[in-house]
């Protein structure tokens, strides 16, 4: 078959980004011919993969790509003769997705990512864009049982919506990394890890409150970018945190998370965290919120889970795995085992069933 993704792709970072990514590449194994049309990157460089030209003006940019997305991805299921259109993230590209399915009659599948359906769906008009995507298309495909349940507030159709997961490349995450992370940034203490976009919805003001209360000598470290980073570096200031390092983007976080003691986070909502499934991958052990889709990967036996927006029991959840070598050594072989069950991504467009006899994870 010949499929047309859409959505966010490497060099760009974050969970769609990998999402996409490791999709594309398990398709191309399994003999599928695979494009992608994405948001541009200076840094991106690849004959299939169509960068959709927009502006980085908010408001605009979105409109400007669905416009720009739209008209590559028509002229592409022209040329291509593509079977099949698979957007990720509900807006802007699930709407690029409906429209060209709308025009040349090609079959759309959307996944839904988190905040798309748990943050823009609050939004009355959003709502009903969402929606009108959602009600057309083949298969609406979930990363958490979370994510599921949130859509069937949207529309009543529990056979449409399949759960698909997300998955993780045990090859580049494992736990035998060489890394050189350490020494890069002259770090000597224990590493407590961050990796996402900095939003509110991360949580991130937790952490820094809770590495003021944390008693192990340790270095935090925030890995990644976004629209909160001034704010928290402020905070860091004012504060007067020690041991804070932000690194901005990386695209080694193999490297990085090797490195780390255990990997932290603090979300406020999240639909599943693929930061922390890429951590246990890497044989680490995690603390993280009782919220969304975490619930359905994180387990006493690979981490701690505390309630969110509580610094105090971050504190002494991060404190406890420091200071137990031996649990740590334990949660975090058990984190393995337990990513080695998330190699691969269930689509329904390849008829095939999963290790329960089902098409995706009802």
């Amino acid at each position: 078959m010949k499929i047309c993704l859409i959505g966010q792709y490497p060099p760009h970072v974050g969970g769609v980004a990998s999402h996409v990514h490791f999709l594309s590449n398990m398709l191309k194994n399994k003999g599928h011919e695979v494009f992608v049309i994405t948001y541009p990157h200076k840094n991106l460089k690849s004959n299939n993969v169509k960068q959709a030209p927009t502006i980085n003006i908010k408001g605009l940019r979105g409109l400007i790509f669905t416009l720009t997305a739209t008209i590559m991805a028509l002229y592409l299921i022209v040329k291509e003769d593509i079977d099949i259109i698979h957007s990720h993230y509900l807006l802007p590209p699930g709407l690029v997705g409906y429209l060209a399915s709308k025009i040349t009659g090609k079959p759309h599948y959307v996944t839904v990512h988190g905040s798309d359906a748990l943050i823009l769906s609050s939004n009355r008009f959003l709502r009903i864009l969402i929606k009108m995507i959602l009600q057309d298309a083949e298969n609406v495909l979930v990363v958490s049982k979370t994510l599921k349940n949130k859509i069937l507030e949207i529309i009543e159709d529990e056979k449409k919506v399949v759960i698909t997961g997300n998955a993780v490349d045990l090859k580049t995450f494992n736990p035998n990394i060489k890394t050189t992370f350490k020494d890069e940034l002259k770090i000597k203490k224990p590493i407590i890890l961050f990796v996402g976009n900095l939003v509110p919805q991360k949580g991130l003001q937790y952490l820094l409150k809770a590495k003021k209360l944390v008693k192990t000598p340790s270095t935090l470290v925030i890995v990644g970018d976004g629209p909160c980073l001034n704010q928290l570096k402020k905070m860091v200031k004012e504060e007067k945190i020690k041991d804070v390092v932000f690194t901005g983007v990386r695209h080694d976080i193999n490297n990085v998370m090797a490195a780390a003691d255990l990997v932290v986070l603090p979300s406020i909502s999240e639909s599943f965290g693929l930061a922390l499934l890429e951590a246990m991958a890497c044989g680490k052990p995690v603390v993280a919120t009782k919220v969304g889709g975490i619930k359905e990967i994180v387990t006493e036996d690979v981490g701690l889970l505390v309630n969110p927006r509580d610094p105090k029991a971050l504190a002494n959840a991060i404190d406890y795995i420091l200071k137990n070598e031996k649990k740590k050594k334990e949660m975090g072989k058990n984190a393995r085992k337990i990513a080695i069950k998330y190699s691969k991504i269930y689509v329904p467009y390849l008829g095939e069933k999963d290790e329960k006899g089902s098409n995706g994870r009802n």
